[in-house]
């Protein structure tokens, strides 16, 4: 990236908060590549100022204290292929305003990967990856070396979040009801639930082996979780069955994973498995809650209205 004629192209990202790596610069490689895939600038901005760094006591707090400003992280994720000279870079840059998902989610997916070597080589699992929608600027285009570097381009363009499908009155409510149930001490979430989560985030990563071995985890716990728990899903008797066939086949590919091999076939089963593990998750979530002492449709905050009405049942 020393040729300041060569034109790169780039996706920044701002988050509010500090997402791990020190600010600097990284260059990114696939496992075993020579060439970088990526060169990753990470910059802190706005930090708040420290004050009283030497107290050795606490002090009396304002009644009304001003919020405390917060640091932004800039995350700038640079292709370490060039482009073939500036025509080239208008056509790419034309066609990515018309479709900027595919190059937006080979960024995230780069700069997720150093997050989690970060948190890795930091034994911090409290750092946790970064996705498009916690993004509170986005913006894509190109430029030279250097001036990409400093956070400077030769033609950008912000790109709005994106509008997804809107959501009924009564799914919208589905995971408020479940807040206010379990901090009520109504419901309590299983285990599975949290194991399944850790699988999806290894799986939309491409860490398929870690994915493996998590999934293991979650399926085992699921399957006896739900039996003994089972919500008021019709049909659950029969996930559980699907859950419980699906299982041998993953036990076989956490095995390979622990192994150090993965192949292909290994690859669909985990994702496929993952998907109907989250399927019968679903469904027992959208039955309501498991226990509810206040009655159904009760928040912490009163009565819920479904949409066909005041105290009915939520929808799925």
């Amino acid at each position: 990236m020393s040729d300041d004629d060569q034109l790169f192209r780039f996706v920044q990202f701002e988050f509010p908060w500090i997402i791990g790596p020190d600010p600097g610069r990284y260059v990114l490689r696939a496992p075993g590549a020579t060439e970088p895939a990526f060169v990753l600038v990470v910059a802190t901005l706005g930090a708040a100022q420290r004050r009283r760094l030497g107290a050795k006591r606490a002090r009396d707090a304002e009644p009304e204290p001003e919020p405390v400003p917060v640091a932004t992280t800039r995350a700038t994720a640079i292709a370490a292929t060039p482009l073939d000279g500036s025509t080239a870079a208008i056509a790419w840059m034309a066609a990515t305003r018309r479709a900027p998902a595919p190059v937006i989610a080979d960024a995230i997916a780069a700069v997720n990967r150093a997050i989690h070597a970060h948190r890795v080589a930091a034994a911090d699992g409290a750092i946790r990856e970064v996705s498009r929608d916690r993004a509170i600027a986005l913006r894509i285009g190109y430029g030279r070396g250097e001036q990409v570097a400093d956070g400077r381009w030769s033609e950008a363009a912000d790109i709005p979040a994106p509008h997804g499908p809107r959501k009924r009155r009564s799914a919208a409510l589905r995971p408020q009801e479940r807040l206010a149930a379990m901090l009520g001490g109504r419901e309590h979430p299983l285990a599975c639930e949290e194991l399944t989560l850790r699988a999806r985030t290894d799986v939309e990563a491409g860490r398929l082996r870690e994915a493996a071995i998590q999934l293991r985890a979650a399926l085992v716990a699921a399957i006896g979780e739900l039996e003994a728990s089972p919500g008021g899903a019709p049909d659950m008797g029969q996930r559980i069955a699907e859950l419980r066939g699906l299982r041998p086949a993953i036990d076989e590919a956490a095995d390979e994973a622990i192994g150090g091999v993965f192949a292909a076939p290994e690859r669909e089963r985990v994702v496929t498995t993952l998907e109907r593990l989250e399927a019968a998750l679903r469904a027992r979530s959208a039955a309501g809650p498991v226990e509810s002492a206040g009655g159904a449709g009760e928040s912490a905050a009163g009565p819920v209205e479904s949409a066909g009405g005041a105290g009915g049942e939520v929808a799925p």
